[in-house]
This record gives C-alpha cells, structure tokens and sequence, in this order.
C-alpha cells in the first residue's frame, strides 16, 4: 500500500511538470499593449506582447537576458501588423527593444518608427500578431492619439482593425491624383509601350485615336480589378505588359510604314489596366471614396500620359521629316532599344 501511494505520488509530480513544461513552451490567452501617437510626420508605436509568446510565434527561445534580434521582430511585426496612413500602407522600423515585467511575466517592449510624406487624416490598424499561427486567444489593448483625439480598442481574433480619424475629399482626391502621375512616370514599361505607339502614329488625328482607345481599355480594367470583379495573377499581367512592348517594336522595326490602329491599343490597353491596378491592391482603400479614388488615380494617370505624349510625339514627328541618312536610324535604333528592355523584362517576370 506505502509503495502504492509513492508510485502514485510520483506520478502526480511528473504529470505536473509535465504540465508546467507545457504552459510556459507556449501562453494561451496572452495579452499584449499598443500605444500608438501620431505626429506631423511620423509616427510612434509602442508594442508590448508576452515574451514567451513571441519566441513561440518566431520559432525560438527568448527571455531576459536575450532579446529577439530586431530584423526578425521587424520582419515579423509588418507581416503580422498592417498600418494604412489615408489608404497607403506604411511599414515600420524597429528602433530599440526592451523587457519588462507586466502582471509578473515578462513582456517583449518593441519600439516601432513609421514616417510618411504628411500627417495623415485617417489611420487604420490591423491587427494579426499571433491570432492566426500560435494564439487565437491573444488580445491586445490599443490606444492610438491622434489630432488630440483618443481612441482605445480591445484587437481580438473577433476584432482586429482599429481606425481613427476621416480623410477628406480633397485630401483623398489629392492623394491619388498624385498616386496616378507618380505610377506613370515611374512605370518604365507603360512608358515604353506609349512611345512604341507614338513611332507607328502618322497623324495628330491617329494618335488622339490610340491615346483614346487605350485609356477607355485600361480604365476599364482598372476598375474591375480594384473592385475585385475580375482579377488575373500579377506574374502573368506583368509578362503580358512585356510581350505587349515586344510586340509593338517589332511591328516599328520590320514594318516602318505600318499604321499602328485603335483596337491594338485597346487590346494591349486591357492587359495594362491590370497592372495599373497593381499598386491600388497594396492600399486599403476608404470605401467612402472609393469612385472618388479611382477616379483622381485614373485622372493622375491620364495626365501624365499625356504630358507624354505631347513632349514626345513632337520630337517623333520632327525626326521623321528630316532627311539626313544618319537621322534616319533614330527611330528604328530606338525600337530595337525597346524590344531589348521588352525581352529582359519578359525572361525575367515569366520565369523568375
């Protein structure tokens, strides 16, 4: 009977320990605190979650007296932590780390920095750390401080968006006005596609034709795209954008006399509202503005689609009535110069 009740007792003991092990590998119903301010042009978040539970979220050992490294922290927060100023999504930087005891366990206190170009009227937080990969039962308490307004938020597996503050009109219109002219001016390859247009263009008349028929194409792809109506995988719209300007220099090298027609523009045009639309799905866009936003993105592109043309098609024109021989290659070498960027571009979307 007395060696009964020792084997019992140890068994009592080790299915504890068993236990304990068990509960300290791994938190359930952690808590975690945000405090949020924003400034003019930055913004300051303080983080705070359960220790153990983030090294269990990041596959490693972390307390006291070794903190997380701040590359993964970094890595894992923006990945886990969507931060929309006015729409645009805003990554941070990790500052500095730090460990304090909260409710006598040990909490990891990260730090965070984001910036933006200008104060933002409306901010949104949402919220993943550990909800979907090692705690559902996390929550975490939020506070966020903006324009002397304060906004605090239980963030669940339930709730996990937080939102403060309303863009305007006029801020909104702006916003993506500019969002528009920057996407063209940087999007090499739409450019290139514009200017193979121009080379085929004999008229003023036909080049109104092709700047109108790929307009009308790309917006309206732009806007099922943005509206989630029909979406196609970005590998093969980017490729697609690329065979488009292959296509066209082609025409431009073999068949320099070749009048390039409206349905090619629209064609080609569909495929580049695709990528149009692109960076729209990185925003969060405010669904009180949300014609207003395409719209002002579909007006910024316009125009710098047109600054475009009228800076290029003038010079095209000008080459073309001049009749040194050497003056005469401009054209042709330029095409050949546009397929070859068509070509690498193409190699590398479609088969990296």
């Amino acid at each position: 009977m007395k060696k009964l009740c020792i084997l019992i007792s140890l068994m009592i003991i080790s299915l504890t320990s068993l236990l304990s092990t068990s509960v300290n590998a791994h938190s359930n119903n952690s808590e975690g605190f945000s405090l949020i301010e924003v400034y003019d042009k930055d913004l300051s978040y303080q983080l705070k979650v359960d220790l153990t539970e983030l090294g269990h979220a990041l596959n490693k050992e972390t307390d006291e007296k070794q903190l997380i490294d701040s590359k993964t922290v970094q890595h894992y927060i923006n990945s886990h932590i969507a931060l929309y100023a006015d729409g645009v999504k805003i990554e941070g930087n990790v500052k500095n780390t730090n460990v304090e005891t909260i409710k006598e366990r040990p909490f990891a206190v990260i730090n965070l920095n984001y910036e933006f170009a200008n104060k933002p009227e409306k901010l949104v937080v949402d919220y993943n750390m550990f909800l979907d990969d090692s705690d559902p039962s996390h929550a975490n308490f939020a506070t966020v401080k903006m324009d002397g307004k304060q906004q605090e938020k239980i963030l669940s597996y339930e709730s996990r968006e937080l939102e403060i503050g309303e863009i305007s009109f006029v801020q909104n219109t702006k916003q993506f006005l500019l969002l528009g002219l920057k996407h063209i001016f940087t999007g090499y390859d739409h450019i290139l596609f514009v200017i193979s247009l121009l080379f085929g263009a004999k008229t003023i008349r036909n080049i109104l034709s092709l700047v109108t028929a790929f307009t009308i194409a790309h917006s309206i792809t732009l806007a099922l795209a943005t509206l989630d109506i029909v979406q196609l995988p970005g590998k093969f719209v980017e490729s697609a954008i690329a065979l488009s300007i292959i296509y066209v220099a082609l025409i431009n090298i073999f068949n320099k006399d070749s009048k390039h027609q409206p349905w090619l523009a629209f064609g080609f045009g569909l495929i580049h509202g695709f990528g149009f639309a692109g960076i729209l799905s990185e925003m969060r866009l405010d669904g009180n503005h949300l014609a207003t936003s395409l719209l002002s993105f579909n007006i910024g592109i316009e125009i710098g689609q047109l600054l475009i043309v009228s800076l290029a098609f003038p010079i095209i024109l000008w080459i073309k009535k001049l009749t040194l021989k050497p003056i005469k290659w401009v054209i042709p070498g330029t095409s050949v110069a546009i397929l070859a960027f068509g070509l690498v571009w193409f190699f590398q979307r479609a088969f990296s």
